[in-house]
């Protein structure tokens, strides 16, 4: 900072051009890594989601003899956010008979794909293929197949390293 005439202080135009190309050179460093943060997280999200769907499948089949939620989408959601019994009927509350469950508060939405964000995107669409055989036009976030338990993202696309989501 220099002194000038009349007590005032003041910074000078060299000193004001290097704080600004620093703080550029920051931003260059700073701004791709906060945009693959973003895409991370997504991947992140989607394998959390992952664990905790295929856990509650899990744990709903250990408890009813080794048969997964379903058959449709409704059975599926109602199996793993309701008390169930041992053949899988389902109560709001919990009763002497409904004494399993639930295994989800709600069905999480799928944070990736061509769905992602959209209020279907905790929707599930049930076939009968396996590995179950994504269909993104119907809206639905994950794909299920009832039979065998089997879970994934309703989605076509691919991490930012080109896996498919369908092999999380």
């Amino acid at each position: 900072m220099m002194l000038r005439k009349g007590g005032r202080q003041g910074f000078s135009l060299v000193e004001l051009v290097v704080v600004i190309v620093i703080i550029g050179i920051l931003a260059a460093i700073a701004i791709p890594r906060l945009s693959r943060g973003a895409s991370g997280a997504g991947q992140s999200a989607v394998k959390a989601n992952l664990a905790a769907l295929r856990s509650a499948i899990a744990m709903y089949a250990a408890e009813h003899n080794n048969t997964f939620p379903g058959p449709d989408a409704a059975g599926f959601v109602s199996k793993l956010t309701k008390y169930t019994d041992i053949e899988g009927n389902t109560s709001d509350t919990k009763t002497q008979t409904h004494v399993y469950g639930p295994y989800l508060l709600k069905i999480p939405p799928c944070p990736v794909g061509e769905n992602a964000g959209k209020t279907t995107a905790s929707e599930v669409l049930v076939v009968t293929s396996s590995p179950p055989e994504p269909n993104p036009a119907g809206g639905q976030g994950w794909v299920y197949n009832a039979t065998t338990g089997e879970i994934l993202p309703n989605t076509a696309k691919a991490d930012e390293q080109g896996v498919p989501y369908t092999s999380y």
